[in-house]
């Protein structure tokens, strides 16, 4: 876990105390999921997975498309968020977002094994009694 005085992995600019850890928190502590636009939901979900939250992501993908299980591969850093496109907003039934996810390898890893690229998708977000889902995703 990161400090809530640290900037916020998903790439706002803010700290994680002022941006997604509000969403993180709020689900410990009710299970209730709060952000409030298709974008939101998907910088709260790459700071989960930069903060290795595989709860979160769980909780935040929608039942019909949801893994049983969900392992994140501890060996890569998720270090930086682009948001390309968003469409959505906080009443809107469906939405979208395009981005760019970088990652590399976990400190440690020997100079052989190191990697380092980029996941770009087009994501879809569908809102259901008032609670954003991640439905899935395109990978480009």
């Amino acid at each position: 876990m990161i400090d809530s005085t640290t900037r916020c992995p998903c790439g706002t600019g803010d700290t994680y105390g002022s941006c997604c850890q509000r969403y993180h928190r709020q689900f410990a502590q009710t299970g209730a999921l709060t952000a409030p636009t298709p974008e939101a939901l998907m910088r709260s979900r790459f700071t989960a997975f930069a903060l290795n939250l595989p709860d979160y992501l769980l909780a935040t993908w929608h039942p019909t498309t949801r893994p049983h299980s969900l392992e994140l591969d501890e060996s890569l850093r998720w270090y930086r968020l682009d948001i390309l496109k968003a469409t959505g907003g906080p009443f809107d039934p469906q939405g979208t977002v395009h981005f760019a996810a970088y990652y590399r390898s976990a400190p440690g890893t020997p100079k052989s094994q190191k990697v380092g690229g980029l996941q770009t998708e087009v994501s879809q977000f569908t809102r259901e009694k008032g609670v954003w889902y991640y439905l899935d995703g395109a990978v480009e």
